[in-house]
């Protein structure tokens, strides 16, 4: 079967990443799978071209929002993924969430990524009740052998003569959703008092403007350090050698980037929002925090304690082994699309 596949593919982002791996499960079942920036169309008809020109005889969207309503009316059955923020900000737009109502009306199935994600579609949607399915991130790390960790603190200008050093990682796209920003005064008082503590943020520039400020505070804030997006192998190669993974995202959908962290069993310290208190149950599979100051505490607290440090990244490796399976997901989506394959709707 040929597939459109729609998708935010902004280089590196969570979605990004995401949709590359759904196609390769498609393809896998040997289906051709057209992959596109949801961003590049400004308009259905513009799709309808596309369908028509390429032969396409069914799609699939990540994001209902964004993605989906440019599905509408092609009179080829698509399935939806929920991409996070088209539930956390998107569906509180009215008129937004109209629109949403009335692709889940037209989709052949949804996926959630989280229990809470489904109970929070069928809220708002009651409608769609029948066709929302759950199914996590499958998650599979693969650490390059070859990187240095040195190399990465020299270019970070990180001392790697500090004693005790204790590397914190923000992994996001520069862009207000994710808020870069949110620990920054915090962290840099807490370096001030002991300059063995760093936080370093990686992540593409998502947002040309947001990238400018986030720039200009990070270049004043002592013991804050920001590096560019780097190569996923290298990203889980420093991943495993920070001291813990931080995540201050206003809103997540399922976070790969703390999924990764727990396989690579590395603690995780996370906003206490929805999307991260699905995945993080404190204390057990990582630490939430609910501002910045309790997000201090929680990290004095962890590097205290190494055997809470252990017990976490134990539970944590073991959460993803048991609800991360790449190969259920892709099990999971060749199921779904398998629904796509009837006839044409006419």
């Amino acid at each position: 079967m040929r597939l459109l596949f729609l998708a935010v593919l902004r280089p590196h982002t969570g979605n990004a990443v995401t949709a590359e791996r759904v196609r390769d499960h498609l393809e896998a079942a040997g289906h051709e799978c057209l992959l596109k920036d949801a961003f590049d169309f400004e308009s259905p008809s513009e799709i309808a071209d596309l369908i028509a020109a390429e032969n396409l005889e069914a799609a699939l969207a990540l994001h209902l929002y964004r993605g989906g309503r440019l599905l509408q009316g092609h009179r080829i059955p698509f399935g939806i993924i929920f991409g996070g923020t088209d539930l956390n900000e998107d569906a509180n737009h009215r008129e937004k969430k109209e629109v949403m109502g009335r692709v889940l009306e037209e989709a052949r199935f949804a996926v959630a990524f989280t229990e809470s994600m489904r109970e929070m579609a069928q809220t708002q949607w009651p409608h769609a009740k029948g066709k929302i399915y759950v199914q996590s991130q499958g998650i599979a790390t693969s650490p390059n052998v070859a990187f240095n960790w040195d190399t990465f603190l020299q270019r970070s200008e990180i001392s790697q003569g500090a004693d005790d050093l204790h590397v914190f990682l923000l992994v996001c796209g520069l862009r207000q959703v994710k808020d870069p920003l949110y620990l920054l005064d915090a962290f840099s008082e807490w370096h001030q008092e002991e300059p063995n503590v760093y936080l370093v943020i990686v992540g593409p520039e998502v947002d040309p403007v947001f990238t400018r400020e986030v720039k200009a505070r990070v270049k004043r804030a002592a013991g804050v350090r920001l590096m560019g997006e780097m190569r996923r192998e290298d990203l889980h190669a420093a991943l495993k050698n920070c001291f813990a993974l931080v995540n201050s995202s206003v809103s997540e959908g399922m976070s790969a980037a703390i999924l990764e962290a727990m396989d690579l069993e590395v603690p995780v310290l996370a906003r206490n929002i929805p999307g991260n208190a699905a995945l993080v149950k404190h204390g057990v599979t990582g630490l939430l925090f609910a501002d910045p100051q309790e997000f201090v505490q929680l990290a004095k607290r962890l590097i205290r304690d190494p055997a809470l440090e252990r017990d976490m990244v134990a539970q944590g490796r073991e959460y993803v082994r048991r609800h991360n399976s790449w190969k259920v997901e892709r099990e999971t989506y060749q199921q779904l699309v398998g629904k796509l394959g009837g006839c044409a709707e006419y």
